[in-house]
């Protein structure tokens, strides 16, 4: 049972698709700053969305889980 080189073709396809030739996404931070990064963007979310709920926009339970990933993030590091 072999393939011929459709596995070649399909690694070379798979590498077109994806120009960096690497695996995932590098954005050039460590762990730490992306932990970081990501917990500003929530919390800025998290103010965005408790503006929201003071103007009577939304019930408060995004605004409650949000604030539950920012305490999880902090515990994490």
């Amino acid at each position: 049972m072999t393939r011929g080189n459709q596995r070649e073709k399909d690694r070379e396809r798979a590498q077109s698709r994806n120009p960096k030739g690497g695996k995932g996404k590098d954005d050039g931070l460590t762990p730490e700053q992306r932990r970081e990064r990501d917990a500003k963007a929530l919390q800025e979310k998290t103010a965005k969305k408790a503006a929201q709920a003071a103007g009577g926009e939304s019930s408060g339970a995004p605004v409650f889980c949000l604030n539950w990933l920012i305490v999880r993030l902090k515990l994490e590091s």
